[in-house]
């Protein structure tokens, strides 16, 4: 979907007639057509004259030869004035459907804030910067991107149902694979850098509802089911729809990850089918968002240089996404959700770097869970003269034992000269990992996950998501590096694997499944002393 290139040749175009105004023509891009019958969604660029100096363009999306459309076209949406002699003639365009899109983003469950609504508006500034930042072949995918979920807005939510079918069915399936694919990412990575973590939440908020209701229509058919297979992500990976980006400042490694529930691989799952379709819809709106985020500090010695890391803080958040009229607000299945069961990530340096000496981890969780015993004794007496004129006295003593055990055990791992951290969440009644787990005999055995929101020793918060800091990761890992990388910058790389659990909460049911989602990408590893960095 090169609309991006269409709208950039709009100025030089042989589309426009250089006649009169009424004699017109104005260029068209098709956005989906269906044969039979013919029917279309389409972009149209109309110009106007505004004085004898600007010259003023519009955007048009039009709706052509859908039964229940009682003209033969009608317009959908008009895009604001764009000024044809301005510097970044295209610029509002650019704001109006950013604006737009973050301004309709859904509401995440029990969400005490609502960013949507504090949010200001965009600025131009920033919008313009990113456009200039990026040559057209890179920005065109962001734009593809940001004009694809405002037109899932226009088709699937405020026109016929005949539209939106054609939406999903001939625009969203033909172009989420180039859209959403990695390399493509670089302007939108630029866009979060800029805007800041609330405008970021509200706009992969947008784009998780979108991707959720996607593969919803996929699993109950519609006739969508013929589609191409559920192989796409921001990633490239094919086992799950999601996007992921790091960073690195102020000595910490940053990648953040964002993937709806639905559309992540489905690794464990009960034989027997989902017996609550309200259920199900519920689940199916839910959407993991992931911070990963550790800290490294680097030491220059003679003759070698040491860098260190440490996982800081994991940030695990499964947000349901919807509005009052979906499935994921619904009261009975409010405290139905998945919840994180596993956890891996590694980092360490590119691959084939021969800089790296060696390598050294830290100490993993004891084999065997803490355990604290409480012994209490108390005595009581009294004293007096009996017959035989001795003292009596009496004593009670009680012995109290507390076991303490650990909820989540952290390993460490090496794979080449990547360190690896694996936590595995663990059922402290009977020992089982929870990703792995599937009882032999179908029944609705669920330990102390039931109720699991509530309680003082929940592992959880209230609102489902898992916060895990650096005194519980586990200890610190170290590679020495070779004195002569010392005043370059290298490529470290950064990943994480999470695994997601459903186990009834409040429902009865016998219902499980298990589904992961993995990413990686890559950070700056400055090796530059500070009496470099002074000058």
């Amino acid at each position: 979907m090169e609309v991006w290139s269409w709208i950039c040749e709009l100025p030089s175009s042989n589309q426009w007639s250089t006649t009169t105004e009424s004699d017109s023509s104005p260029p068209i891009f098709e956005l989906a057509s269906s044969d039979s019958p013919t029917r279309s969604i389409q972009l149209r660029a109309e110009r106007t004259s505004g004085s004898t100096v600007d010259s003023l363009l519009t955007f048009t999306v039009y709706l052509h030869g859908f039964s229940h459309v009682t003209t033969s076209q009608k317009i959908l949406w008009v895009s604001d004035t764009c000024h044809l002699s301005s510097e970044k003639p295209f610029l509002p365009l650019v704001l109006q459907l950013l604006q737009e899109t973050i301004s309709r983003s859904p509401t995440a469950h029990d969400s005490t804030t609502c960013p949507r609504s504090q949010l200001q508006k965009l600025k131009p500034d920033v919008v313009s910067w990113i456009m200039d930042s990026h040559s057209p072949e890179s920005f065109s995918a962001f734009f593809s991107l940001i004009f694809l979920t405002r037109l899932f807005w226009l088709c699937a939510c405020d026109a016929p149902t005949e539209v939106g079918s054609l939406f999903f069915r001939s625009l969203l399936a033909s172009n989420l694979d180039a859209v959403l694919s990695s390399k493509n990412s670089r302007a939108l990575r630029t866009f979060f850098a800029t805007v800041g973590v609330d405008a970021e939440l509200c706009f992969m908020r947008t784009v998780g509802y979108m991707l959720a209701k996607w593969c919803i229509l996929k699993e109950i058919g519609v006739g969508l089911q013929m589609l191409t297979p559920l192989t796409t992500s921001f990633q490239g990976n094919n086992n799950y729809l999601g996007y992921s980006y790091a960073t690195e400042a102020h000595g910490f490694w940053t990648l953040k990850g964002y993937a709806p529930v639905s559309g992540m691989k489905l690794t464990r799952s009960s034989d027997r089918t989902l017996q609550f379709p309200v259920l199900k819809y519920a689940l199916a709106h839910q959407q993991l968002e992931a911070v990963i985020q550790l800290e490294y500090t680097v030491g220059f010695y003679e003759g070698l240089i040491q860098v260190n890391a440490r996982v800081d803080n994991l940030r695990l958040h499964v947000v349901k996404l919807g509005y009052n009229k979906d499935g994921g607000d619904d009261v009975e299945f409010g405290e139905e959700r998945y919840f994180p069961s596993r956890i891996r990530v590694w980092v360490g340096p590119e691959v084939g770097a021969n800089y790296v000496a060696g390598l050294s981890l830290g100490r993993s969780s004891d084999k065997y869970g803490e355990r604290e015993v409480e012994t209490q004794s108390n005595v009581k007496g009294s004293f007096g003269t009996s017959k035989i004129s001795s003292p009596k006295i009496k004593a009670a003593t009680r012995t109290a034992t507390r076991t303490r055990q650990r909820s989540w055990r952290w390993d460490q791992d090496a794979e080449g000269n990547a360190a690896v951290f694996d936590a595995v969440l663990c059922d402290g009644a009977t020992g089982r990992e929870v990703a792995t787990w599937k009882p032999s005999d179908g029944g609705d055995y669920y330990g102390g996950f039931r109720d699991r929101y509530s309680g003082a020793n929940r592992v959880w918060t209230k609102s489902g998501g898992l916060i895990l800091a650096g005194d519980e990761c586990g200890e610190e890992v170290g590679w020495r590096v070779s004195k002569e990388m010392e005043g370059s910058v290298l490529k470290w790389r950064i990943g994480g694997k999470v695994w997601l659990s459903y186990w009834p909460n409040e429902v009865k049911s016998s219902y499980f499944e298990t589904r992961c989602v993995e990413w990686c990408d890559e950070v700056d590893l400055p090796l530059i002393p500070a009496k470099l960095l002074s000058f």
